[in-house]
């Protein structure tokens, strides 16, 4: 074997990683680039706890990827100690079984990745095959561990990560996506017990699972990148950097106690956020976008946050828990300060909650026609609108309060991009008012009780103003607009009709922060 041999492969043009499919949406290959991008990132935050020092020259830093599936972290960093160690290894080859047998840990999240993870680090599926260029492993595996476990039933779901033993306890042939990491109530143990030896890592690097199908109950898909995250943070390594979708800053089910720990948590000193998430990963369509992050074990301190859209803003170096919600532009947290200044009222107290009525959308028990005695008008959704009919009054139950005032029925389901990663947004969809005697179905949620036509007119203009809308877009990462989005917009006199111009003169919002304003929201037709 010559020296060029052993990772000639990578010169190749074009880069086999970055021509293969995604798993899915959930489960998608890191592109070279991007990898690269966060191992800068990590050199720069190991350097500036270091002294200065090389990371990358550095021959006893061990490295563990638990959620490896192409292997290009490892590739990529194998690259870069291949690189940097030249100097202490002299010989090639022996410092590629260094690097190999010595650095660099992976953990695949099935049979097939763990392949790919191989075939990428050790130019072989098999650590010891006739063509890896490691020449230490006794076994296939090398330091690229995946055996099938089984997830740990509790009642229909798995304890660990929430899958549904409905759809996954299926049989040994096929994969069980009990990612082994996670899967464990004592991570150092499972380490131990995967690479032979008690293993304290210095970096953990990765690209984690985002969800599991059906493990939110029914169809809905629960999150499940947090527990690699909180796993890691566990091991105490000196440093951990992963890329998650950005929904954790502001939604997501079940994410509270994740997103006030990761706000809270001053050793973050970087937080890059792509809100399109095709910047990252080309053909992936993730609502909410991106981010990556580097959390230093010996870091404490204000976070760098980058944004990174068709324009980068910062870096800025900001606290991640100035409120419950990360806003992930300075520019709109400086507008939003000018905002709550007042501390006006919040527009979320004059909201109903889910399905207002009781009635669920695709409701249907009404007669078509205007109400009789004992009865009440409702408004129903369909394919071009509002539709109406009537039903018995006694048979509403919920926010009875409500039924005899005039109110405005506000769409609990936006148009908007979600998380905003279409610019300019529109964010909610067309409020309208609702007289006396009305209800509705789940399609909206209700503002109300208000005292007059003339007041459900005002405050559907200002749910029409770009302002509100840009409030509400800070906390609205997904396309449901329900009571909570509103909770830093306030409450006005609803005894005119409003705009822009007033409001941006009331909260003093600058000629710049306004064109910033409506670069970001786009205008919304009059309501009818």
């Amino acid at each position: 074997m010559t020296d060029a041999m052993p990772f000639a492969l990578l010169k190749r043009n074009p880069d086999v990683l970055t021509c293969i499919a995604n798993l899915s949406n959930d489960e998608v290959f890191t592109p070279p680039e991007f990898a690269a991008r966060m191992l800068d990132t990590l050199a720069e935050g190991w350097a500036a706890a270091n002294g200065g020092a090389n990371l990358w020259a550095d021959s006893s830093v061990t490295f563990l990827d638990p959620c490896a599936k192409s292997g290009v972290f490892l590739r990529e960093i194998a690259k870069r100690l291949i690189d940097g160690l030249l100097n202490e290894i002299p010989d090639l080859r022996a410092r590629v079984d260094h690097i190999l047998t010595r650095q660099l840990f992976g953990i695949g999240t099935s049979s097939l990745t763990a392949l790919l993870a191989r075939r990428s680090l050790y130019c072989s599926k098999w650590a010891n095959g006739a063509h890896s260029v490691a020449r230490g492993f006794d076994d296939e595996s090398g330091h690229i561990w995946f055996e099938r476990i089984e997830h740990d039933w509790q009642g229909n779901k798995c304890r660990f990560c929430g899958a549904p033993k409905t759809s996954l306890d299926r049989g040994d042939h096929r994969e069980s996506y009990a990612y082994p990491f996670i899967h464990t109530d004592d991570p150092e143990v499972r380490l131990a017990e995967m690479f032979g030896a008690e293993m304290q890592f210095d970096v953990i690097i990765g690209n984690p699972p985002y969800q599991m199908a059906g493990g939110g109950g029914g169809t809905n898909d629960s999150a499940i990148y947090h527990l690699f995250v909180e796993q890691a943070v566990k091991l105490e390594p000196r440093f951990l950097s992963m890329v998650i979708p950005s929904r954790w800053m502001a939604g997501g089910r079940g994410m509270e106690d994740f997103r006030r720990t990761m706000l809270a948590d001053r050793h973050i000193s970087h937080l890059v956020d792509y809100p399109n998430s095709g910047q990252v990963f080309p053909g992936v369509d993730l609502k909410s976008g991106v981010c990556f992050f580097l959390r230093g074990r010996d870091y404490e301190g204000d976070c760098s946050v980058t944004l990174i859209r068709d324009e980068v803003i910062g870096p800025t170096n900001r606290r991640l828990d100035e409120h419950d919600v990360f806003i992930r532009d300075e520019r709109a947290a400086a507008i939003l300060k000018k905002v709550l200044a007042r501390s006006e009222p919040s527009f979320a107290d004059l909201l109903t909650g889910d399905t207002p009525f009781g009635l669920a959308t695709n409701f249907s028990g009404f007669r078509k026609g205007e109400p009789e005695n004992g009865e009440v008008k409702v408004y129903a959704s369909s394919n071009t609108g509002r539709r109406s009919g009537s039903m018995l009054r006694s048979a509403i139950t919920k926010n009875t309060h409500l039924i005899d005032s005039w109110k405005v029925l506000a769409p609990k389901a936006g148009p908007g991009s979600s998380g905003g990663h279409v610019i300019p947004d529109i964010v909610l969809s067309k409020p309208s008012t609702a007289e006396p005697n009305t209800v509705c179905t789940q399609t909206w949620i209700v503002v109300g009780p208000l005292e007059s036509e003339e007041a459900a007119n005002s405050v559907v203009s200002y749910l029409q103003t770009r302002l509100l809308r840009f409030i509400v877009s800070l906390r609205k990462i997904s396309q449901d607009a329900m009571r909570g989005v509103y909770q830093w917009v306030p409450q006005q006199p609803w005894d005119r009709i409003w705009t822009d111009a007033a409001l941006y003169e009331k909260y003093g919002i600058t000629a710049e922060e306004q064109a910033y304003i409506e670069s970001m929201i786009r205008p919304m037709e009059s309501a009818g």
